[in-house]
């Protein structure tokens, strides 16, 4: 049996110094622009339910590493043998603190003290709804993952940042080479017609886009130090950025350099992975919850939901529905 961790990021953006902090740097309280956005930072209050998920349904994970700026929920138990309370300045140089970059913060998390080998990666708005084993993270000590290919549109300012990661695959690894010596896991039965990019571009000479299911992604930490060991420079240089940049690299350059190595096991993560855009899909998210239809599910924010304070009633009610009890992680 390996040791599994999970890392989670979370911030407290109704911590009145959090908020004069982070006025300070961006020059105003809101901002759409640059990942300077509410809807980036909010708090639904339903982190206690990812801790009940958790302990519910991957009781196996060996530590949770919790990882904000200093900030604690008033309910959870810091005491708890599971939990590792983890600061910014525990791990990121602090020379590029304070940083509202989630990029930023992503890119040292190898760097947690006491972190696992092996751990997955959850952003606070990623939830357990349903029973997970080991074997849907990592399998034969790999991680679990689909390699397919995805149109991205060079007009989308997300798309800028992916080029700059593939500028550092390509410099590293011939897209031939790695197809051919993987085929078996770049073309597996079970990606279905996810898959359908790979056969039309396998002559093409350069990597494009990685499909990357928006959910909770499992890492070998030695792929960060391998990374890091690739690109320095660049990963230091772009850690300035306290807000998102289009020089920034994304965390996708890690999953991307983690299966071009082949350091990866095939798996259809939608097949029980699901994204829901709350602004345009509160109600399937609602009945996904209740119906525990998938293992694990996005919530995705944004400003321009509609009746927010009722969706988010409507998606709590849901989550008590299906973790009542309180976990080990609260007071």
């Amino acid at each position: 049996m390996m040791d599994i961790d999970f890392v989670i990021t979370w911030v407290d953006m109704d911590d009145p110094k959090w908020q004069a902090e982070f006025a300070k740097y961006s020059g105003k309280k809101e901002n759409t622009k640059n990942g300077v956005s509410k809807a980036r930072f909010r708090d639904y209050g339903f982190l206690k339910y990812w801790f009940r998920g958790v302990e519910k349904f991957a009781p196996w994970v060996r530590k949770i590493h919790f990882v904000t700026s200093g900030q604690k929920p008033e309910w959870l138990d810091e005491n708890n043998p599971k939990l590792n309370l983890v600061n910014h300045k525990d791990y990121i140089p602090a020379q590029f603190l304070p940083t509202y970059n989630s990029v930023v913060i992503e890119r040292y998390i190898h760097k947690i003290p006491g972190l696992a080998d092996h751990f997955v990666y959850f952003n606070d708005d990623f939830y357990i709804i349903n029973k997970v084993r080991i074997e849907r993270f990592f399998k034969n000590g790999l991680p679990c993952d689909i390699a397919v290919f995805q149109y991205n549109p060079s007009w989308s300012q997300w798309y800028k940042r992916i080029k700059n990661n593939l500028k550092i695959i390509n410099r590293h690894f011939d897209k031939k080479e790695v197809m051919e010596r993987d085929h078996d896991k770049w073309f597996h039965k079970s990606y279905g017609s996810k898959a359908r990019l790979n056969y039309l571009l396998k002559p093409y000479g350069k990597f494009i886009t990685l499909r990357t299911p928006h959910n909770a992604q499992p890492y070998l930490k030695s792929t960060f130090e391998e990374v890091w060991a690739a690109a320095e420079k660049e990963l230091t240089e772009t850690s300035v950025n306290r807000f998102r940049a289009l020089n920034d690299y994304t965390p996708e350059l890690f999953r991307t350099w983690q299966i071009c190595r082949g350091n990866f096991e095939p798996y259809n993560t939608y097949s029980d992975t699901k994204m829901f855009p709350l602004m345009i899909r509160p109600k399937q998210a609602v009945k996904a919850i209740y119906e525990q239809s998938y293992s694990l599910i996005c919530l995705n924010d944004n400003v321009h939901i509609r009746n927010y304070e009722q969706v988010m009633e409507n998606i709590k009610d849901a989550f008590e529905s299906i973790l009542p009890e309180k976990s080990s992680f609260e007071l």
